[in-house]
């Protein structure tokens, strides 16, 4: 293959590996078979990214990037605030059904890295990046409504994240399309009554 520069070499090297981890699971991500994937030598994996470490990391940092991108670029600009929460859960739960290979291996990595010394704070950034745009996305949609939040965007991001991670688990093993559909109906009502206060948070026993 011609010389390529690093610069481009690095996210052609990631998405090979998001489409081989994608396919076959992260156990398949050695930095050979990446390098097989894209045709390179080995050795360009290890001088791009130093370690299979590294090149986890990016990966993880583009899977997430990809998915905020395609959420954000769903949400509509207009719409009462019911709608437009309906409608970022919409958008999320089109990525799953679309790509569901990437969440699975989204998970993957996830809890690859909480037992990799040299990626514990991969989870964290990666949970920080999600809440903080969801957080933004939300208090966007209550400004834009004049809405006034009964709760912290950040608090009700983190609520509506839990349980919508909680319906990919399912998806991933257990897909059912209408208790799904219900699911994701409920949760967004749930989130709405939650940022009006009709739903009190459960305060520490």
């Amino acid at each position: 293959m011609a010389h390529v520069p690093a610069s481009e070499r690095r996210p052609q090297l990631v998405r090979a590996a998001i489409d081989l981890m994608g396919r076959e699971g992260i156990s398949a991500g050695s930095t050979r078979a990446i390098a097989t994937e894209l045709g390179v030598a080995q050795a360009t994996v290890h001088y791009t990214f130093g370690t299979k470490e590294g090149l986890y990391r990016a990966v993880l940092e583009q899977v997430t990037l990809d998915l905020i991108d395609r959420v954000q670029q769903a949400v509509p600009e207009d719409g009462s605030f019911e709608q437009t929460l309906g409608a970022l859960a919409a958008a999320q739960w089109r990525t799953v059904r679309e790509q569901p290979s990437h969440y699975q291996l989204l998970t993957e990595l996830l809890l690859y890295a909480v037992r990799t010394p040299a990626l514990s704070d991969a989870p964290r950034s990666h949970y920080g990046e999600i809440v903080e745009v969801t957080a933004d996305l939300i208090g966007e949609a209550a400004q834009r409504t004049g809405r006034t939040l009964a709760q912290p965007p950040a608090l009700l991001a983190r609520f509506y994240l839990a349980g919508f991670e909680g319906l990919v688990a399912q998806h991933l093993a257990l897909p059912d399309e209408a208790s799904e559909q219900a699911g994701l109906r409920n949760l967004v009502a749930a989130l709405v009554a939650l940022a009006d206060g009709r739903l009190d948070p459960a305060q520490p026993a």
